[in-house]
């Protein structure tokens, strides 16, 4: 069982995010905000904290607040193949921005390179190069 201690405040600064951030995973079920006694504050558990620090590790590594949403669904440990679908899916996601950076990369440097072989009164080869054709 879970003893529930934490203020609002108290949870925020245990998981390294400050109010607002709890109140919008609150807002965005990914955490349950707990019932108010009457006269009294909210308190949250360690549970609450394990939670927010899960939430900030998976963003951390890319995951998007739906997946991370979808990934607490399945957190008994019993979905094991459904949690590494949706890191599958993220890994493909990854590595094709990675590979649209290096394709990037590339023209910039091949960009940059004639920019320093450029010499005189010519125009620069990177603002040519990024302008669309004059209509005929």
């Amino acid at each position: 069982m879970t003893t529930l201690g934490h203020t609002i405040g108290a949870l925020a600064r245990a998981a390294g995010v400050n109010v607002e951030t709890i109140r919008f995973y609150q807002r965005r079920g990914l955490l349950t905000e707990p019932d108010k006694p009457l006269g009294g504050i909210r308190r949250y558990g360690e549970t609450d904290v394990e939670r927010v620090l899960f939430i900030k590790a998976a963003q951390r590594i890319g995951f998007t607040l739906d997946e991370i949403a979808q990934l607490l669904k399945l957190d008994d440990g019993a979905h094991c193949s459904e949690a590494r679908a949706i890191a599958e899916l993220k890994l493909a996601d990854v590595r094709k921005r990675l590979a649209d950076l290096q394709r990037m990369e590339a023209a910039l440097t091949q960009l940059v390179g004639r920019c320093a072989a450029r010499r005189g009164k010519v125009s620069c080869p990177l603002i040519a190069a990024l302008q669309p054709p004059l209509a005929s």
